[in-house]
């Protein structure tokens, strides 16, 4: 993974509270902490500098900066026993060198100062550290129960996704994805949803849970096209009951693979991002999305057409959000998505998924400024017997 990608889990892997990395991670060599060593050679710096400066120079008077950096880098026990050393070194040194200009009692009452505030410092990040902990652990806990994990084989498709959430605190967002597997073949849904918060999140999940039932029950993809708009009317209905100024709107797209390789699929497109479709041999997109969004479809007074396009045994379909599409460097640029994916040489849905990850973080230097959500799948050539998920 590439180092800039450290603060967000990647993978169809499930991801616990537990396992989002710590805010401040202590520096580290191997197993051992080495956070203190900083601090530490600070402090002989310091030392050893004011021991070999003329008589004039008091370096000592900037030990209090030993502490200081302790309290950004340590624990609150660690600072403190800088804390201490550092009085105790000032006191010896005071008492070793017979200096012409001695410390002088508001300098030793600085150094004190700066000493005692460390501390506090230090057990105020530690606090602040564990409160954005707990709040980023509520909301992993919350995307979770949104965004279940997909199993890396499932319904006869392989599978590959990430989310990468453009604010760390806040790892919820509007993007939503699923793979369904359905007596009529395996069926994806990829989209977001307008706006942030929890009311973006609670109209992602219901959609997510009205395509769920919809997909498996029923037999026409415009059906369950049909059914995702009515849910999302609904929800804002909802919504407007409860006092809660706004109607939320999603773009998506919906697929559906039949059951048996025919080498097509079916696409409605809900004015969302095209997706890719990319083999070995070349990589093109699929229809732009000429629909409305769900929840605006009354303006057009239609839903989007399911399209039938060709989609090849050995191809890999690759859905994402406009976290990738608007994805822009330093000056402005767009990220070249076709350029990145023609150069693919690992074309399984893994593989596309990490490059497409590894992309967008390279071209935004990691300052993403969207959630992204991203997911890959292609045909199992020998699915797993039993497959079939009733949920």
């Amino acid at each position: 993974m590439s180092p800039l990608a450290l603060p967000r889990r990647r993978r169809n892997e499930r991801e616990t509270p537990s396992d989002v990395p710590a805010l401040d991670p202590p520096i580290t060599v191997g197993r051992w902490d080495v956070s203190w060593t900083l601090p530490a050679a600070l402090l002989l710096l310091i030392v050893v500098a004011d021991w070999r400066a003329p008589e004039h120079m008091r370096i000592v008077t900037w030990i209090g900066l030993v502490p200081a950096f302790a309290a950004g880098m340590c624990g609150v026990w660690t600072t403190a026993v800088f804390a201490v050393v550092c009085l105790g070194t000032v006191i010896g040194l005071e008492q070793s060198l017979d200096h012409r200009y001695p410390m002088g009692g508001s300098e030793f009452l600085l150094v004190v100062t700066a000493c005692v505030l460390s501390v506090l410092a230090s057990a105020l990040r530690l606090r602040a550290n564990r409160q954005v902990r707990r709040l980023e652990d509520a909301a992993q806990a919350t995307r979770l129960a949104v965004l279940r994990p997909i199993p890396p084989r499932i319904g006869g498709v392989r599978t590959a996704n990430v989310y990468l959430a453009a604010e760390r605190a806040a790892k919820v967002g509007g993007d939503f994805f699923d793979v369904q597997p359905t007596p009529f073949g395996p069926r994806v849904l990829l989209g977001d949803v307008q706006g942030k918060g929890t009311s973006a999140v609670d109209a992602a999940a219901a959609l997510l849970s009205a395509f769920r039932e919809a997909a498996y029950y029923e037999a026409d993809l415009a059906v369950v096209a049909e059914r995702l708009e009515h849910r999302v009317r609904r929800q804002n209905q909802y919504v407007s009951l409860l006092g809660e100024a706004g109607e939320r709107f999603a773009t998506a797209v919906l697929v559906g693979l039949p059951a048996e390789d025919t080498g097509w699929l079916e696409i409605v497109n809900f004015g969302h991002e095209a997706p890719y479709v990319i083999t070995d041999e070349r990589v093109w997109a699929l229809p732009e999305g000429e629909g409305a969004p769900l929840g605006l479809t009354e303006l057009t007074g239609r839903l989007p057409p399911v399209r039938r396009v060709g989609f090849p045994a050995e191809a890999t379909l690759l859905l994402y959000t406009d976290g990738v599409s608007e994805a822009r460097d330093r000056s402005g640029a767009f990220l070249p998505l076709a350029e990145e994916l023609e150069r693919a040489s690992d074309t399984s849905p893994r593989g596309v998924v990490d490059l497409v990850e590894n992309a967008v973080l390279r071209h935004t230097r990691g300052r993403l400024t969207d959630d992204t959500a991203v997911l890959a799948v292609c045909r199992d050539p020998d699915p797993p017997p039993g497959g079939l998920a009733l949920d």
